[in-house]
């Protein structure tokens, strides 16, 4: 018979040697997870251009609305006999000229059209029946109170107007900056309203 110890000898030599060989070989930690970037493009930059058919539509629209808007309150500095309607036009021309410049600067960055894309014939609106040339036409030959409650009464329905657009934008844009202004032209249209009525004693 063969004599087992050498054999067993040779086991236990051999796995005293394959011990400390795998205690050495500890696995590398694992490299940092990378991040991989899906989306270069900075946010401010995807939310300057980030816009949909909505968004185009009202500034587009609002611009010439706004044109309106400060088309009536220029003839109110010469034609109005009070000096609080006067100076309720002045800052009708001070906060929508800028908001003018604003979104034609959006619309250039969209590549869309600046000068309505179509709807010049919308952006007007209706006051009480009235196109914006027809309501410029009557007030062009008011002066003094006349022209001061013709104003007030057609401001109110203008400003109702743009309301009614800043509201469809709310529920259908998406651009955040259009987005943004929507709410801020609310704000002020309805508080401007608010003031005409009372300055019309309603």
């Amino acid at each position: 018979m063969n004599n087992p110890r050498p054999i067993a000898a040779a086991l236990s030599a051999l796995v005293a040697l394959v011990i400390p060989l795998a205690a050495c070989s500890t696995p590398s930690a694992p490299a940092e997870p990378t991040t991989a970037t899906v989306d270069t493009v900075p946010s401010e930059e995807r939310g300057a251009t980030q816009h949909n058919t909505a968004d185009t539509m009202f500034a587009q629209m609002m611009i010439i609305h706004h044109e309106g808007a400060i088309d009536m309150a220029e003839l109110a500095r010469t034609r109005s006999g009070s000096e609080e309607v006067r100076a309720l036009a002045e800052r009708i021309s001070a906060a929508q000229g800028p908001e003018i410049e604003q979104m034609q600067s959006w619309l250039r960055a969209w590549g869309e059209p600046t000068d309505g894309g179509g709807h010049a014939g919308h952006g007007g609106m209706d006051m009480d029946g009235m196109t914006q040339d027809e309501m410029m036409a009557m007030l062009d030959g008011l002066s003094g109170a006349d022209f001061d409650e013709a104003f007030l009464t057609g401001m109110i329905a203008h400003h109702e107007g743009a309301v009614d657009m800043a509201q469809a934008q709310l529920a259908d844009g998406e651009n955040p900056e259009a987005l943004e202004l929507a709410e801020k032209i609310i704000d002020d249209q309805e508080a401007e309203i608010t003031e005409m009525q009372e300055l019309l004693g309603q």
